[in-house]
Protein backbone atom coordinates (compact mmCIF):
# COMPACT_ATOMS: atom_id res chain seq x y z
CA UNK A 1 0.00 0.00 0.00
CA UNK A 2 1.30 3.41 -0.95
CA UNK A 3 1.86 6.10 1.63
CA UNK A 4 -0.58 8.91 0.94
CA UNK A 5 0.91 12.38 1.35
CA UNK A 6 -1.00 15.63 1.30
CA UNK A 7 1.00 18.83 0.87
CA UNK A 8 -0.27 22.31 1.60
CA UNK A 9 -0.74 24.82 4.38
CA UNK A 10 -3.13 24.11 7.25
CA UNK A 11 -5.11 27.35 7.12
CA UNK A 12 -6.01 26.97 3.41
CA UNK A 13 -9.73 26.21 3.08
CA UNK A 14 -9.20 23.79 0.20
CA UNK A 15 -6.54 21.90 2.16
CA UNK A 16 -8.92 21.73 5.16
CA UNK A 17 -11.62 20.24 2.93
CA UNK A 18 -9.21 17.67 1.49
CA UNK A 19 -7.97 16.65 4.95
CA UNK A 20 -11.55 16.31 6.20
CA UNK A 21 -12.51 14.22 3.15
CA UNK A 22 -9.55 11.88 3.65
CA UNK A 23 -10.34 11.44 7.36
CA UNK A 24 -14.08 10.99 6.76
CA UNK A 25 -13.34 8.28 4.18
CA UNK A 26 -10.91 6.41 6.44
CA UNK A 27 -7.70 7.11 4.51
CA UNK A 28 -4.46 7.29 6.46
CA UNK A 29 -2.20 10.05 5.20
CA UNK A 30 0.67 12.25 6.22
CA UNK A 31 0.26 16.00 6.03
CA UNK A 32 3.24 18.10 4.99
CA UNK A 33 2.92 21.79 5.85
CA UNK A 34 5.23 23.25 3.26
CA UNK A 35 5.41 26.63 4.97
CA UNK A 36 6.69 25.09 8.22
CA UNK A 37 8.40 21.94 6.92
CA UNK A 38 9.67 23.48 3.70
CA UNK A 39 10.07 22.06 0.24
CA UNK A 40 13.06 20.57 -1.48
CA UNK A 41 14.02 21.07 -5.09
CA UNK A 42 13.72 17.29 -5.57
CA UNK A 43 10.20 17.25 -4.13
CA UNK A 44 8.86 19.99 -6.39
CA UNK A 45 10.78 18.67 -9.41
CA UNK A 46 9.06 15.32 -8.80
CA UNK A 47 5.66 16.99 -8.90
CA UNK A 48 6.66 18.73 -12.12
CA UNK A 49 7.39 15.36 -13.72
CA UNK A 50 3.68 14.56 -13.42
CA UNK A 51 2.05 17.99 -13.43
CA UNK A 52 2.41 20.87 -15.82
CA UNK A 53 4.02 23.88 -14.16
CA UNK A 54 1.11 26.03 -15.31
CA UNK A 55 -1.22 23.76 -13.29
CA UNK A 56 0.99 23.84 -10.20
CA UNK A 57 1.53 27.62 -10.11
CA UNK A 58 -1.62 29.26 -8.75
CA UNK A 59 -1.99 32.40 -10.85
CA UNK A 60 -5.33 33.24 -9.24
CA UNK A 61 -3.96 33.46 -5.71
CA UNK A 62 -2.86 36.45 -3.68
CA UNK A 63 0.81 35.43 -3.69
CA UNK A 64 0.95 35.50 -7.51
CA UNK A 65 -1.03 38.73 -7.75
CA UNK A 66 1.33 40.41 -5.27
CA UNK A 67 4.46 39.49 -7.21
CA UNK A 68 6.07 42.33 -9.13
CA UNK A 69 5.14 42.23 -12.83
CA UNK A 70 8.78 41.78 -13.79
CA UNK A 71 9.00 38.67 -11.57
CA UNK A 72 5.82 37.24 -13.11
CA UNK A 73 7.26 37.86 -16.57
CA UNK A 74 10.29 35.69 -15.68
CA UNK A 75 8.12 32.60 -15.19
CA UNK A 76 8.26 31.08 -18.64
CA UNK A 77 9.00 27.39 -18.18
CA UNK A 78 9.33 24.51 -15.75
CA UNK A 79 12.75 25.63 -14.42
CA UNK A 80 11.73 29.22 -13.72
CA UNK A 81 8.46 28.02 -12.13
CA UNK A 82 10.42 25.60 -9.93
CA UNK A 83 12.64 28.42 -8.67
CA UNK A 84 9.57 30.58 -7.94
CA UNK A 85 7.82 27.78 -6.03
CA UNK A 86 10.89 27.25 -3.86
CA UNK A 87 11.16 31.01 -3.19
CA UNK A 88 7.41 31.40 -2.51
CA UNK A 89 5.73 28.10 -1.58
CA UNK A 90 2.42 29.95 -1.19
CA UNK A 91 2.28 30.32 -4.98
CA UNK A 92 1.71 26.56 -5.30
CA UNK A 93 -1.87 25.53 -5.97
CA UNK A 94 -3.08 23.43 -3.06
CA UNK A 95 -3.34 20.74 -1.98
CA UNK A 96 -0.88 18.44 -3.73
CA UNK A 97 -1.78 14.77 -3.26
CA UNK A 98 0.68 11.92 -3.78
CA UNK A 99 0.40 8.18 -3.30
CA UNK A 100 -2.91 7.58 -5.07
CA UNK A 101 -2.40 7.31 -8.81
CA UNK A 102 -0.64 10.21 -10.48
CA UNK A 103 0.22 13.26 -8.37
CA UNK A 104 -2.71 15.67 -8.40
CA UNK A 105 -3.37 19.23 -7.32
CA UNK A 106 -6.53 20.86 -6.06
CA UNK A 107 -9.52 19.25 -4.39
CA UNK A 108 -13.12 18.41 -5.02
CA UNK A 109 -15.06 15.56 -3.42
CA UNK A 110 -15.76 14.06 -6.85
CA UNK A 111 -12.11 14.23 -7.88
CA UNK A 112 -10.93 12.48 -4.71
CA UNK A 113 -13.71 9.88 -4.90
CA UNK A 114 -12.66 9.03 -8.46
CA UNK A 115 -8.95 8.89 -7.53
CA UNK A 116 -9.53 6.56 -4.61
CA UNK A 117 -12.03 4.40 -6.51
CA UNK A 118 -9.53 3.92 -9.34
CA UNK A 119 -6.78 3.09 -6.82
CA UNK A 120 -8.60 0.07 -5.33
Amino acid sequence: MNIISLYGIPNCDTVKKARTWLLDHGHDFTFHDFKKQGLTREMVAGWLEQLDWETLVNRKGTTWRNLPDERKAQILDKDSALDLMLENPSVIKRPVLQGVGPTSVGFSPDMYAAKFKDAR
